[in-house]
């Protein structure tokens, strides 16, 4: 199990991420349960060129809406999207799975960066919306914002 810290700007604000990658090994299944407690946001990845990593995603958030506070926030990312070619799960199941489960959803390619910041950038903005929250603030909504960037930049996404 490997930890980053990430450092990202929001509004004016720098705010430090603690990532913890389990990389989804059985070997760490038993202390996830832990993290799950502490963790106030969880990016639950998939490979989009690995069913079995795909049709694990319900266990997981199984586990998730067992061991993790209720208030946690979610995103689901569907990465390798570098390889289209390769690709077995389809963006629009990636999407429903999402929709069923109420998160955010993006792909993402750890190899070239695709939408990588953006889904840092978007639960660094749900935490600190979330900190800082007043009472005649408009509401942050993290599927919305998600969803707006990936209209902003489909021109270039790998699709």
């Amino acid at each position: 199990m490997c930890c980053k810290n990430k450092v990202v700007t929001v509004d004016g604000v720098r705010v430090k991420l603690q990532i913890w990658d389990t990389a989804g090994q059985e070997r760490f299944r038993s202390v996830t349960h832990a993290y799950y407690r502490d963790a106030q946001a969880l990016l639950l990845l998939y490979d989009i060129t690995n069913k079995s990593s795909f049709d694990s995603i319900r266990a997981w958030l199984t586990e998730i809406h067992e061991y993790a506070q209720r208030d946690v926030v979610i995103m689901l990312l569907g990465n390798k999207a570098d390889m289209s070619s390769e690709r077995v799960i389809r963006s629009e199941d990636g999407e429903t799975l999402a929709r069923e489960y109420g998160v955010p959803f993006l792909e993402t390619s750890a190899k070239t960066g695709m939408n990588v910041e953006l889904a840092f950038l978007a639960i660094a903005k749900e935490l600190k919306y979330r900190a800082g929250q007043q009472a005649n603030e408009p509401s942050f909504q993290i599927r919305d914002y998600v969803e707006s960037q990936k209209k902003r930049s489909s021109c270039c996404s790998f699709m």
